[in-house]
Order: structure tokens, then C-alpha cells, then sequence
């Protein structure tokens, strides 16, 4: 086991990182900008190390300052967490030719599922269902055109590196591809470096589904069933759940296999995550692969009981998996709400003082985050400052539960997100599970209709 973990990353999930770490009886330590030196992330690890200003690109993307303090405070391995570097492939390669473990995939995985076009080509040559579209990459408009044709509109042009809904556009229209094509192009080289789009198929009111799997270094490989995570707004998760409301046992099994060939077919070691697009028919088609930790990894814990960080260290590490999928069970039902520092309704940012912070509580209620009564959310990092997570015996108790601890969840001296997540759980539809990728343009139309009134 390692004697020391540096944490590439910042606030709740460096934080959940330490927690692990200490109960393993692994020294951690941490690394922050010259504004996050009163972190609790910093508060709380065992050393810390200055890596630089504010900006992440001068520190928790600066790879050269993040390999020194590596070196400096003599941690064997890194953990990257999500977002940051943890899909950068050229830094996994560096933190092991300099003899240090990343707690992660290989960095020739990391390389070919984060290039989509590479990791959709290689899940057709794997047999993994994909939506109708380019194998590869797309050259020119001409080329969209005709493939657009042949599978039908509406389609989406897609950036093939990167994510988070930059690089992307929907096409209803033939007359209108060509300026989508050229406009995600554009962005795509802006966000990514890399101007290269794929075009697939467009299915209007999918639901979003995505299957954690953990594979060790000997081969062994399994998954832990799925996560909701069809409410969004643009492309960013807002509520996820674990099980589905969706799944039929039946469904989850041929899904569940599915995921587990995807995974095969890059040989995956560590956790990561196989995302689908589950059509109104009950098809299903891949969608990407995440080649690190997710933001809603709780709500998988809460309904397995594995504790998933501690997995990805004992991976890396070299220990085996522990269990087989035949000794994986589904125990209740989880939901997480990601709360941010945004205006509710315009959903512009609100950094500022936290000057008061009272944390919900109860059975059933868990809750990650690095916020505290005189905390500063910061204009320079992502906006979300706290994790909400629910359980109970059905999904009925899980989300009474979280409706309830967001009564009672207080943050004052900035704006939040408490009031649009309250008008969530309050949604009929989502009381019936009734969800899909457009639940949020749907709720957000009816707001605007009743005259913008939250709840």
C-alpha cells in the first residue's frame, strides 16, 4: 500500500480523497493556489504545497508544479480526482516515468477514450451498440451532409475531445448543418485545442444512463449498476439517482453486460464510467466513457456499500478486487443534488462570503462538500460548492429525504441553486421517475410561463 498520496485537486472531492486516505492509514497531502491556502481541503491533509496563483492553468493544471510537490513532499502516487487533470493523459504519462503511481486508467486509455470518434470506432469494432453516425471523424461540410442524409435529422455534431456540452450542436434543420458544423469546429478548438467534430444521430428524449464499473490490475472486472443522470441543463448534471426508475432487471442486465464489454475492449483498470443514451423504445447506444472518478460516485456507494476511492487506491496499489459481480447487490435507493453558487433562475454566478452555513442533517442524508461559514467561493474554479446525498429504503423515502434536508439546508451571503433543486423534487414528473435529457427545458419553460415564481 502506498505511504503517501498527493491530491491533484481542490475543494470537496480533494477533501473525500483525504477521507479515504485516512482511513487506510495513508498520509496525504494537499496542493492549492495562493487563494485557496485557507481550504479545508488544506486544512485537513496531512502537508500541503503551494503550486502557484489563482488561475488553474498556473496551478491545478500546471503538471510541472504538481510533479515537484509531488517529489518535494515524497508522495508515491497522485490522485486527480475529476475535472483538472484527471483525463489528461500526457499527465498520467509524466507521473510515471517519474516513478510515481496515477491512481487512475492507463494513459493510453485515458488517450483513447477521451478522442469520442476513437472511442465510438472502438466500440463498434467491440460490438457495443452506437448511435447511427461517422465511425470517425468528420473532414468537411460536405461529408456531414451526406451522412447526415443517410441517418436522418436530427443529428448532433460533437467535438471529438472534450465534453461538458462545448463543441456541440444540435441540427433539426438541413439548411442549417453547415453553420452548426463550422461553429463547433470553432468551439471545439477553442475549448480543446483540437478542432475535430463526429456526427451521429440526435434522439430527441433520451434518458441519460450511466454504469460505474472497476477493474483491477489482474484482469478482474465488474460493474456496479447504474446511475440516473438524465436531469441536466446544458449538459451539466443537476440531480442524479442510483438505481434507475428506468431499468427493469432485465434491461439492467443487458446494459450492465454491455458496459462490461466496452470496458474489455480497453482492457480498464481503476473506476470509470460508460455513459448511454437510453431511447423511449428501451434501445440503447454508447455514449462516452469517463476515465476517472465521478461527481455522483455517493449515490453508487450508498446503494453497494463499496466505498469507491478506497477501490481506486487498493487498484492502484495492485491489491485485487475483493468481490465478483455475483456478489454485487442493490440495497435501496440513493439521490444527489450538486449545489451551486449561481443564481436560481438566471444561473449566473454568485461567488462571494458564505457568512452563514447551517449543513442538514437526519437519517439517511450525507454530505460532501469544503464550504463553511466564512468560506470564500471563488470566481476563479467550478461553481459547485456542496454535494447533497439521500437514501432510503425506496425512491419515494430517498427523495422525501432530500427534499427535506434541502428545507434545512442554510447558506447565506450568496446566491444558490436550493431554490430550483426544491422546485425538482416538488415536480410531478419527477415524483413519477419520469425523466429525460429535456426534463430541464420542460421545467424551465413552465417557469417562465408562470411568470419566473420559484417555490
Amino acid at each position: 500500500m502506498f505511504r503517501k498520496i498527493l491530491i491533484a485537486n481542490r475543494g470537496e472531492i480533494a477533501l473525500r480523497v483525504i477521507w479515504a486516505c485516512r482511513e487506510l492509514g495513508i498520509k496525504a497531502v494537499a496542493v492549492h493556489s495562493d487563494v485557496d491556502r485557507d481550504s479545508l481541503h488544506v486544512r485537513f491533509a496531512d502537508e500541503e504545497v503551494c503550486i502557484g496563483p489563482a488561475r488553474s492553468s498556473d496551478s491545478y493544471l500546471n503538471v510541472t508544479a504538481i510533479i515537484a510537490a509531488a517529489e518535494i513532499s515524497g508522495a508515491d502516487a497522485i490522485h486527480p480526482g475529476y475535472g483538472f487533470l484527471s483525463e489528461n493523459a500526457y499527465f498520467a504519462e509524466i507521473c510515471g516515468e517519474c516513478g510515481i503511481t496515477f491512481i487512475g486508467p492507463r494513459p493510453e486509455t485515458i488517450r483513447r477514450m477521451g478522442d469520442k470518434a476513437e472511442a465510438r470506432r472502438t466500440m463498434i469494432e467491440a460490438g457495443v451498440p452506437v448511435l447511427p453516425g461517422s465511425e470517425g471523424t468528420v473532414e468537411n461540410v460536405e461529408e456531414a451532409e451526406a451522412l447526415a442524409r443517410r441517418v436522418g435529422f436530427p443529428v448532433i455534431v460533437k467535438a471529438a475531445a472534450g465534453g461538458g456540452g462545448r463543441g456541440m450542436r444540435v441540427v433539426s434543420d438541413p439548411a442549417d448543418l453547415a453553420s452548426a458544423f463550422e461553429t463547433a469546429r470553432t468551439e471545439a478548438a477553442a475549448a480543446f485545442g483540437v478542432p475535430d467534430v463526429y456526427v451521429e444521430k440526435y434522439l430527441v428524449r433520451p434518458r441519460h444512463i450511466e454504469f460505474q464499473v472497476l477493474g483491477d490490475l489482474h484482469g478482474n472486472l465488474v460493474h456496479l449498476f447504474e446511475r440516473e443522470c438524465s436531469i441536466q441543463r446544458r449538459h451539466q448534471k443537476v440531480i442524479e439517482e442510483a438505481p434507475s426508475p428506468a431499468l427493469s432487471p432485465e434491461l439492467r442486465e443487458r446494459m450492465g453486460a454491455a458496459a462490461l464489454q466496452a470496458a474489455q475492449a480497453v482492457n480498464y483498470q481503476n473506476a470509470g464510467t460508460i455513459e448511454f443514451l437510453l431511447d423511449e423504445d428501451g434501445s440503447f447506444y454508447f455514449m462516452e466513457m469517463n476515465t476517472r472518478v465521478q461527481v455522483e460516485h455517493p449515490v453508487t456507494e450508498n446503494i453497494t456499500g463499496i466505498d469507491l476511492v478506497k477501490e481506486q487506491i487498493r487498484i492502484a496499489a495492485g491489491e485485487p478486487l475483493p468481490f465478483r459481480q455475483e456478489d454485487l447487490r442493490i440495497h435501496g435507493w440513493s439521490i444527489e443534488a450538486r449545489i451551486t453558487a449561481e443564481n436560481p433562475f438566471t444561473f449566473v454566478p454568485s461567488p462571494g462570503l458564505i457568512t452563514s452555513f447551517h449543513p442538514p442533517g437526519g437519517p439517511g442524508i450525507r454530505l460532501d462538500t469544503a464550504a463553511y461559514a466564512g468560506y470564500k467561493v471563488l470566481p476563479y474554479y467550478d461553481s459547485m460548492i456542496a454535494k447533497l446525498i439521500a437514501r432510503g429504503n425506496t425512491r419515494a423515502e430517498a427523495a422525501g429525504r432530500l427534499r427535506r434536508a434541502l428545507d434545512f439546508f442554510v447558506i447565506e451571503g450568496i446566491q444558490t441553486n436550493l431554490p430550483l433543486l426544491r422546485e425538482i423534487l416538488d415536480d410531478p414528473a419527477f415524483g413519477r421517475g419520469e425523466l429525460s435529457t429535456k426534463f430541464m427545458d420542460q421545467l424551465l419553460d413552465r417557469r417562465k410561463a408562470n411568470q419566473g415564481q420559484l417555490p
